[in-house]
């Protein structure tokens, strides 16, 4: 629980009092949200939750582990299924395009982007592998996890032992 701790503060963590985070992000109108398929973590029940940045908190989405039906979801990828843990990162485009019209789109990509990059750093420094996963059905992944329609689902990255 104390790796995936790191790696959700890595991905969007709070860095100072003005709420800035651990990626950049156009504007400071953070886009993205992320979530935990959980299903082999010792001192978290599987499920499904979302991260709370403000809190540095999870809140359940759905009891039961999910993993199967995420890799399902993602082309049979048995890596998701096997997995301790997925992340699934989503973006709310609205919160970065109606500031920055079409061109916002871009923004929430290469936000995405650095997200991945701050998990990817900390599970090396953890010890830990994973893998970012660009190959699903959205609204298949929308279901599993039970994401909010103004969501859309942008990456998942598998994290476990090397």
């Amino acid at each position: 629980l104390a790796q995936l701790s790191q790696l959700l503060w890595a991905a969007q963590g709070i860095t100072s009092a003005r709420g800035l985070r651990t990626a950049p992000s156009a504007g400071a109108l953070y886009p993205l949200e992320v979530y935990v398929v959980a299903g082999n973590v010792s001192g978290l029940e599987s499920g499904v939750y979302r991260y709370g940045p403000e809190h540095h908190d999870l809140t359940l989405v759905v009891l039961g582990d999910k993993r199967a039906a995420l890799a399902a979801a993602a082309l049979g990828q048995v890596w998701i299924r096997r997995a301790p843990i997925d992340l699934i990162f989503s973006a709310v485009y609205e919160r970065t395009t109606k500031k920055y019209g079409l061109r916002g789109a871009q923004y929430v990509h290469m936000e995405v982007g650095h997200a991945a990059e701050n998990v990817y750093l900390q599970a090396v420094a953890l010890n830990l592998g994973t893998c970012v996963i660009g190959a699903f059905y959205d609204d298949g992944v929308q279901k599993v996890i039970q994401m909010p329609d103004s969501e859309q689902p942008l990456y998942i990255m598998s994290v476990g032992g090397q």
